[in-house]
């Protein structure tokens, strides 16, 4: 059994200044259970750990919305035994957390193609939010079976229609029109995006969303990203000047 040492906290936050949402890549499961000798999956069974802490905290801090990237279009590549675990998943993270997180006035939300997923699995996040609905707390949004690039193709074909019925013109595509188009369309903007375990990339992680998001790439692996390393992410996010593309007076 392995047991994650508590550290202190000692990032002196602007309390004014919490990002609004934050997004994480939840990356390092795998690497954290080789270092253990351990399978891929327990990995995944630590990381859900680490879904329940942060959102505990983040809601404790006044952040808005958490988006986490549970399963991308692309990870049905993995192997078959990998990927039915997963789905598995959100039964044991609910059966043990969601009394908890209805206590603070968590609010549970998924985007991506929930259809594709078993109907157990559909079933289970489905009854989550069903639960949460009418909680007004942090918004927890499961990326599940998820794709940037096909959110994109999925918000235009949508406009497409909307044109090719006469019910909008070609002046009326704007960037605000094509966000009322995406899954995220009730969400505030992504303010800060944290990957754990050291990659550097976005791995088709809301690419719309992300263009004016503030970055931090964490070499803590998923499993031990803690209390701790959320602060120092926002303490990152405050030290940063957010231009727009304009400039600072």
């Amino acid at each position: 059994m392995f047991f994650k040492k508590k550290r202190k906290i000692d990032y002196d936050l602007d309390m004014t200044n919490i990002p609004k949402h934050i997004a994480f890549i939840m990356d390092g499961n795998g690497r954290w259970a080789k270092k253990r000798k351990m399978p891929r999956t327990y990995g995944h069974h630590e990381g859900t750990k680490t879904i329940r802490t942060l959102a505990l905290e983040a809601n404790r801090l006044g952040v808005k919305a958490m988006t986490v990237y549970a399963f991308s279009t692309e990870n049905f590549k993995r192997d078959a035994s990998e990927v039915e675990y997963i789905f598995k998943l959100p039964k044991e993270f609910f059966n043990l957390y969601l009394k908890e997180l209805m206590d603070n006035d968590v609010q549970i939300r998924y985007i991506g193609h929930l259809e594709m997923a078993p109907i157990e699995t559909q079933k289970i996040i489905n009854d989550a939010i069903a639960q949460t609905a009418q909680n007004h707390g942090l918004i927890l949004t499961f990326a599940f079976i998820y794709g940037g690039r096909d959110e994109i193709i999925e918000a235009t074909k949508d406009i497409c229609e909307q044109y090719k019925n006469g019910h909008i013109t070609l002046e009326d595509i704007t960037e605000d029109c094509f966000e009322r188009h995406l899954m995220t369309k009730d969400l505030p903007s992504v303010d800060l995006m944290v990957r754990s375990s050291g990659e550097c990339r976005l791995s088709n992680f809301l690419l719309w969303q992300l263009a004016y998001a503030e970055f931090v790439f964490d070499e803590t692996l998923w499993p031990d990203f803690d209390e701790e390393r959320l602060h120092h992410a926002i303490a990152i996010y405050q030290g940063r000047e957010r231009r727009f593309g304009g400039v600072l007076k």
